[in-house]
């Protein structure tokens, strides 16, 4: 009975992905039979790395949004370029700042070890944005799998899609409209800004030349942000929480301690601010829209059936 009872579980776990293959429809269970150790394994994973770092859930979080708004969660982020494509990692929004790869290559490595050509790069780095923000403090929520690798990349597309820091309100609602987010749904995915770091050179402008900024704030930025040189310095996104997944970035905001322009944009006398000021106070508010919309994000335009490939090495098309 047992022996049947498995069988049973087997097949509905094969039809679930062929079901994928067909509707496009992503599903939860569609490692279950086919590499039941998968998501054990990201997990396990994810949580030895940002304990190792805890930057670098911030840093697989974003790789995840990175490569969402360009043409859809296919794992075209971590392609090298080829003499046919130039690919994402040079755009402007990537080079020199986007982190991670030798994590999902990490555990690609160690997915392929037990079930070969089974799991793609795109549901690695899916889950792997997921369990991060958990191992951060943060919420959890329902991925999504059987996405498919592209077989090609785009620096103009990522030049274009990926919204700047130096963004005013206005662009980052059409940036977030042009992949179906609403206004409300870029605020709470803005809020993935509660952990990591960003670049003296991104956020200069702000500190030197606005006024909608904390005093304090901005004195003890520029003793590490120079007004010439240290483009590379770093500084938290957040600065009360650094490393927790938490509201503390839309409290700093209402405060005008928002590190990148854009930030501060979300909480600036705009359309936003009743958003912001509803997180600020209600944390649990924001982690179940943060959670809403990052299976949204996941859901953007995926690679299913006979489209793509499950690449072998994350970097190189097969």
């Amino acid at each position: 009975m047992a022996f049947h009872s498995y069988g049973h579980s087997f097949s509905f776990s094969i039809l679930f992905c062929m079901f994928a293959m067909v509707t496009s429809q992503l599903t939860s269970s569609c490692y279950e039979s086919t590499c039941p150790q998968a998501l054990s394994i990201i997990r396990s994973s994810v949580i030895t790395a940002v304990a190792k770092e805890h930057r670098m859930g911030a840093s697989l979080l974003r790789l995840h949004f990175h490569d969402c708004f360009v043409n859809g969660c296919d794992a075209s982020v971590l392609l090298d370029d080829t003499s046919s494509f130039t690919g994402e990692k040079s755009a402007g929004a990537n080079v020199n700042s986007l982190r991670g790869f030798e994590v999902i290559d990490d555990i690609k490595t160690k997915v392929e070890a037990v079930c070969p050509g089974v799991v793609s790069c795109a549901d690695i780095v899916a889950v792997a944005a997921r369990d991060s923000v958990v191992a951060l403090g943060g919420p959890s929520w329902n991925v999504g799998l059987g996405r498919r690798d592209s077989t090609t990349a785009s620096k103009d597309a990522a030049t274009k899609d990926i919204p700047s820091p130096l963004m005013d309100l206005s662009a980052l609602i059409s940036a977030f409209a042009n992949k179906g987010f609403n206004t409300k749904e870029m605020v709470a995915l803005s809020g993935a800004h509660t952990t990591g770091l960003a670049r003296c050179q991104l956020f200069r402008g702000r500190v030197y030349n606005e006024t909608s900024i904390e005093s304090n704030f901005a004195t003890s930025l520029k003793s590490n942000c120079p007004s010439t040189g240290g483009d590379t310095n770093l500084s938290p996104l957040d600065v009360t929480t650094s490393v927790l997944f938490d509201n503390a970035y839309f409290k700093n905001l209402i405060n005008q301690k928002g590190l990148l322009h854009s930030d501060q944009q979300l909480f600036s006398g705009g359309s936003t601010d009743s958003q912001v000021t509803a997180y600020s106070n209600d944390p649990s508010a924001f982690y179940a829209d943060f959670a809403s919309a990052m299976v949204k994000m996941g859901n953007l335009s995926p690679l299913t059936g006979k489209s793509g490939q499950i690449r072998t090495n994350c970097h190189k098309v097969n």
